[in-house]
C-alpha cells in the first residue's frame, strides 16, 4: 500500500493544505458582510478537503479510506462553486486556485485508485 508514515507525507494533503492557506489569503479581502456567509463557508469547505484526507489516512479498511477521499473530493467541488461565486460577485478572480483544485482532484482520484487496487 502506501509507505507514508503520516498524512503530512502525502502530496495530496500537502497540496490541499496549500489550497487552504491560499483560500484564507484570498478571502481576507472579501467584504466584512460576508464573514459569516461566503468567507466562512469557503474556508470551512477548503479545510474539509485536507481534514478528510488526514482522517482517511489512518482508517484501516479500503471502504473507509475511500469514503473519506470521496468526502474530500466533494468539498473540493464545493470550493469550486464558491470560487465561481466569488468571481461573479466581483470579490476577485484567482485562476491559480482553479489550477490547484484541478491538481488536487487528480491526486485524490489517483490515491483512491491506488487504495482500491491494493491488496486487502
Amino acid at each position: 500500500m502506501d509507505t507514508s508514515k503520516s498524512f503530512q507525507d502525502l502530496i495530496v494533503w500537502q497540496k490541499s493544505h496549500e489550497f487552504v492557506l491560499k483560500v484564507y489569503h484570498f478571502t481576507e479581502s472579501f467584504p466584512k458582510k460576508e464573514i459569516y456567509g461566503l468567507t466562512s463557508q469557503f474556508r470551512r469547505s477548503a479545510i474539509s478537503i485536507a481534514a478528510n484526507i488526514a482522517e482517511g489516512f489512518k482508517k484501516r479498511g479500503k471502504k473507509d479510506k475511500i469514503r473519506y477521499f470521496n468526502i474530500a473530493h466533494g468539498s473540493l467541488e464545493e470550493c469550486r462553486y464558491y470560487l465561481i461565486l466569488s468571481n461573479d460577485l466581483n470579490y476577485g478572480n484567482h485562476p491559480d486556485l482553479f489550477k490547484l483544485m484541478e491538481e488536487i482532484g487528480k491526486l485524490i482520484n489517483a490515491y483512491s485508485r491506488k487504495i482500491q487496487d491494493s491488496e486487502p
